[in-house]
């Protein structure tokens, strides 16, 4: 598998993921629609260009989405159990049309489960960085993740 067991996840590894992902209009049109948001700053250009960002945003939800999506070949590709929940999720600064997204997950947790010994618990931090290397996205995740076969 191209993701990593829980031993092998280890505190303070930083994975810098490639391939990056350009946002384009419709990849934020086909999202914001499809979860039925229907907040003009993602759907209407002449709203967006009144505002104070000056053109359309896009949805927050996609940015996470994708920033959690670029880092599972290196992380938890055939090797998770299931997601745990998200903490703390900040979004410092807006992505827009046209902006290419890269990813970075930093580990900043693991320990073997108390319950099932055959798999753990780690923290992911997973950053979100624009092509001018400003952060658009953070989150903690917590993943179920599997032990090393025996």
């Amino acid at each position: 598998m191209a993701g990593k067991y829980l031993e092998e996840l280890v505190v303070g590894t930083v994975f810098d993921h490639q391939p990056s992902r350009t946002v384009t209009e419709t990849d934020n049109l086909l999202f914001t629609t499809l979860t039925l948001n229907p907040q003009p700053l993602h759907l209407d250009a002449e709203f967006a260009r009144k505002s104070v960002h000056g053109g359309i945003l896009v949805n927050s939800i996609f940015t996470l989405g994708l920033v959690v999506g670029l880092s599972v070949g290196d992380t938890t590709l055939g090797t998770t159990l299931g997601n745990l929940g998200f903490e703390k999720t900040e979004f410092p600064n807006p992505v827009f049309l046209g902006d290419t997204i890269s990813a970075q997950t930093e580990v900043l947790a693991n320990r073997t489960s108390r319950s099932k010994p055959d798999r753990g618990i780690v923290t992911f931090e997973h950053r979100g960085i624009n092509q001018k290397g400003d952060i658009v996205c953070r989150t903690k995740r917590l993943a179920m993740m599997m032990r090393l076969p025996e």
